[in-house]
């Protein structure tokens, strides 16, 4: 067992203070050894991986470069080798997460609920990293164990004889006990690298109560992140730790797709920017994630000094890498000699034989599953939404969740985008079904989460209610209507107002009629702040969603993508 698993969330703060401000080894290393030049520090993240250990397929496994070419990326085994060369590089490395390592994962590693992927961040040397929203798919207490260790209190140990847990700290500093504010998970870490401590504060988004399941979090609470950032860097700071480094679960989007891996072409007013501009100046550093985007920018603390922030490519197609020069006297970072590049995990090198041995374990345990044929295409059927909003694939997943559920008297059901995690693709695998086969395991990678579809009745006014909550000043986040269901959408309309035209099975929305509509249990809740679900009555449960998927291509062979005829844009 790990010397973090031996150690209470309470008895790390008191770890830390005991370690670097008394009179310890580590404390008289640093005394000893002031006054003699710097200290070069190698910081190596990996975001959003989403139990990605094998080579991600199709767009999810390319990087674009800025000339327009593309470039094979991902692929835990590759990042193993990768990292190691980085490391040789720098004699004082240290790996970190920005969150979203599990979750939301290929069935490869989801089916023994993400186990094989912390055996493989183990197997990396991962020092710590943020959680993320995904890290709580399954709820605090399913964190708790994976974290801690020991078998699942339902499925048993799948993937071996034990679960021994991760042997790295998965961070929270915003993350606290409802009832008593006290830490519900690690808030900051530190590693000691040449006599010079380094903390690390990590921690997911404030927003991820609209992310997952609310019944799994009942007990915790998520806080802001500037705030919780500035409180543990105060913390960090009077300990004696002046080398801080933020992981934030919380980045940006892009302005394009084409800048490559290092361009800083993040759009105006994003969260995560705001973040690395605004917390505290003792932070040297902000690792961000969840956007899936890349990027690798410099922002100005409040102070006014630079400092780099920074996000890799998802999937594990890129990793962050941040060199510090660190100056003995002080312990802190020279800012100006910081250096940061996105580097991409191609498949050029060879494979870590030791990480190739988790993956093939897995693939050979979860084989006769994964490669159940469920259905065929006759194309690629994309998740990619057009400027409406409206995707193939999430047309097709409404469809097949309107069709499970007919027998409650649905007539209409709608998707949330962020469930479509990959595109189903026509080409074969490398498991070699055949062109156009979709097997089990593609399909899950599409729909991983499990989440139970209900269906509830809603007059028409609330269906337009929900709609409008498609469109905020922040986000345009727009549902996946079943076939049936046609409106229309202003872009320069004032908000409230931006929907009109709802027909739904050819004749007009009526709001004061009451209709079924399926959603899933995530929705259910008010996911994704749609809390206008909430008011939904006579709530009938059906099945689960990858099965309503499944039995919906069976029943469709040569599926073909679905026309983008039901949502119309106008300015």
């Amino acid at each position: 067992m790990s010397s973090f698993r031996r150690l209470s969330v309470l008895a790390i703060t008191a770890a830390a203070a005991s370690v670097i401000s008394a009179t310890g080894p580590a404390q008289a290393d640093v005394q000893s050894l002031r006054g003699q030049g710097t200290v070069d520090v190698r910081l190596i993240g990996i975001n959003d991986l989403h139990g990605n250990i094998e080579p991600p397929s199709g767009s999810s496994g390319r990087v674009i470069l800025p000339d327009g070419s593309t470039v094979d990326a991902g692929g835990a085994a590759y990042n193993a080798t990768h990292i190691k060369n980085l490391r040789k590089e720098v004699k004082n490395s240290i790996i970190v997460g920005q969150g979203d390592m599990i979750g939301a994962s290929p069935i490869v590693s989801a089916l023994f609920h993400d186990e094989p992927t912390i055996e493989v961040l183990n197997k990396v040397g991962m020092d710590a990293t943020a959680a993320g929203n995904h890290e709580f798919d399954e709820g605090y207490r399913e964190l708790l164990r994976m974290q801690h260790g020991g078998c699942h209190p339902v499925d048993g140990c799948q993937f071996g004889k034990k679960y021994k847990g991760a042997d790295f700290p998965i961070l929270g500093a915003n993350v606290t006990h409802a009832k008593t504010g006290l830490p519900a998970l690690p808030p900051f870490w530190v590693e000691i690298r040449d006599g010079i401590p380094i903390g690390f504060i990590g921690m997911p988004l404030k927003d991820v109560p609209i992310l997952v399941d609310p019944n799994g979090i009942k007990e915790i609470a998520f806080g802001d992140e500037v705030k919780a950032a500035n409180k543990y860097a105060n913390l960090l700071d009077a300990l004696g730790v002046k080398s801080i480094v933020l992981l934030v679960h919380q980045g940006d989007q892009v302005t394009s797709t084409g800048g490559g891996p290092n361009a800083c072409n993040i759009a105006p007013e994003n969260p995560g920017s705001y973040i690395a501009a605004n917390v505290s100046p003792k932070i040297d550093a902000v690792f961000s994630g969840h956007s899936h985007q890349h990027y690798n920018c410099v922002v100005k603390d409040p102070a006014g000094n630079p400092r780099p922030f920074i996000e890799g490519l998802a999937f594990g197609r890129e990793l962050s890498v941040v060199d510090l020069k660190i100056d003995r006297r002080t312990r802190d970072v020279i800012r100006g000699e910081t250096k940061a590049e996105n580097k991409i995990v191609t498949r050029t090198v060879t494979p870590d034989p030791a990480i190739q041995a988790v993956i093939d374990t897995a693939k050979t345990k979860s084989a006769p599953i994964a490669n159940k044929q469920v259905g065929t295409v006759s194309a690629d059927i994309l998740k990619l939404q057009n400027a409406a909003g409206e995707s193939q694939l999430g047309n097709l997943i409404a469809d097949s969740q309107l069709a499970a559920t007919s027998g409650n008297g649905a007539v209409l059901a709608l998707m949330n985008p962020g469930g479509v995690r990959a595109d189903l693709t026509y080409a074969s695998s490398p498991a070699g079904e055949g062109d156009g086969v979709v097997t089990y395991g593609e399909a899950f990678t599409v729909q991983p989460f499990g989440n139970i579809l209900q269906t509830v009745t809603l007059t028409g006014a609330n269906i337009k209610a929900v709609l409008e909550q498609q469109f905020t000043e922040a986000r345009t986040f727009v549902l996946q209507p079943s076939s049936g269901l046609k409106y229309t959408w202003s872009a320069s309309a004032p908000f409230g107002s931006r929907v009109s035209d709802v027909v739904l099975n050819g004749a007009p929305l009526d709001p004061n009629a009451s209709y079924r509509v399926t959603i899933n249990s995530f929705l259910q809740g008010g996911g994704d702040g749609f809390t206008e679900f909430t008011k939904g009555t006579a709530i009938t449960g059906g099945g689960i969603d990858l099965d309503a998927f499944s039995a919906y291509l069976a029943a469709h062979p040569n599926q073909a993508p679905p026309a983008l005829d039901r949502i119309t844009m106008t300015p």
